[in-house]
């Protein structure tokens, strides 16, 4: 369940009692903080955190169902953010979402991992190799977690891009453009850009809280008041990667309007040249048809060249009508 305890003081991360109980103690008596990840708990695991941390029964909840928006809660004692990292699987071309809980309280953190996509241990090195952000404690913590999400989704929208060009090539290409999956593989990929805003879109209101921007510009509880330049820029970067979703969305849509009206113009190219030749074919049938009722007295039944000029006047006119629809763009 415990990926990793750690307590941090000064910048620096110090050795302490192997128990988050008594790290919390060591930490808050020291002016530091805990930061405690835990990946999947069960309900009976998380319980001696929740009543050490007094953690609200509602956030508590939340991080133990998981499935939920990209959300900021403030309680009295803590705060409770909700991100959901986005992963992009090279060999399926597809786009999976865990969710990362974040408790945030005066003197510890505690992250609740859900999924196997964006671990935290890289986010925990990275920090303990700079002191200077370290010492402005928790929402140190925060920040960075909140970082390293929206980072991974400007790459995630990045390989999307590469994605949504192949298509408009396979589309737009002579030889392909017309294939039976293309139309299933444009639904899919406008799946994997819902399911990429599912991520992103929420986020954007309480990344503007924690820059600041929110609610008349109160201050966020818990939170470092140095520390709002550094959210505000994890919000531009969420704002472009809002924009490049709601980009690719469009261009999606583009792209499947496209596609269908393709695929309706050749079945329009298809249906005439089988009326082509439908009406090629029913010049002769015609005329055969006449010939063949049995009648004695017909035009040039008895002639000795009737024969030859029925099949003769059969080519002229399979020729005429050819010519002809192959003016008109029909052949």
């Amino acid at each position: 369940m415990i990926v990793d305890c750690g307590i941090y003081r000064d910048g620096q991360r110090t050795d302490g009692p192997a128990d988050f109980s008594d790290a919390l103690a060591e930490a808050r008596a020291r002016g530091g903080f805990v930061w405690i990840g835990l990946h999947e708990p069960s309900e009976q695991e998380f319980e001696l955190v929740t009543q050490e941390f007094g953690l609200h029964p509602l956030a508590v909840e939340d991080a133990l169902t998981a499935h939920q928006r990209p959300k900021l809660e403030v309680y009295d004692d803590s705060l409770f953010l909700v991100l959901k990292p986005v992963v992009y699987e090279q060999e399926s071309d597809r786009v999976s979402s865990g969710e990362v809980m974040v408790f945030l309280g005066d003197s510890f953190v505690v992250t609740v991992r859900h999924g196997e996509g964006s671990p935290l241990k890289a986010v925990r090195q990275r920090l303990e190799r700079e002191p200077e952000m370290l010492h402005k404690g928790p929402t140190a913590v925060l920040y960075a977690i909140a970082d390293d999400v929206v980072d991974h989704y400007l790459d995630v929208a990045t390989e999307l891009q590469t994605d949504l060009e192949e298509l408009e090539a396979e589309v737009f290409s002579p030889d392909r453009g017309g294939s039976r999956n293309t139309a299933s593989r444009i639904y899919t990929f406008k799946r994997q850009v819902l399911e990429f805003r599912r991520a992103t879109g929420p986020l954007a209101l309480p990344l503007t809280r924690l820059a600041g921007f929110g609610q008349s510009g109160l201050s966020v509880p818990f939170v470092n008041e140095k520390a709002r330049p550094f959210f505000r820029d994890v919000n531009d970067h969420l704002t472009r990667v809002n924009e490049s979703v709601e980009g690719l969305d469009r261009l999606v849509s583009d792209v499947l309007s496209a596609h269908l009206a393709q695929m309706s113009v050749r079945q329009n190219d298809d249906m005439r040249k089988i009326s082509s030749w439908a009406a090629m074919a029913a010049v002769p049938t015609m005329i055969a048809g006449i010939y063949g009722m049995n009648f004695d007295h017909m035009p040039e039944l008895h002639w000795m060249w009737g024969y030859p000029g029925v099949i003769a006047l059969m080519a002229a006119l399979e020729v005429v009508l050819y010519r002809q629809f192959k003016k008109q763009g029909w052949l």
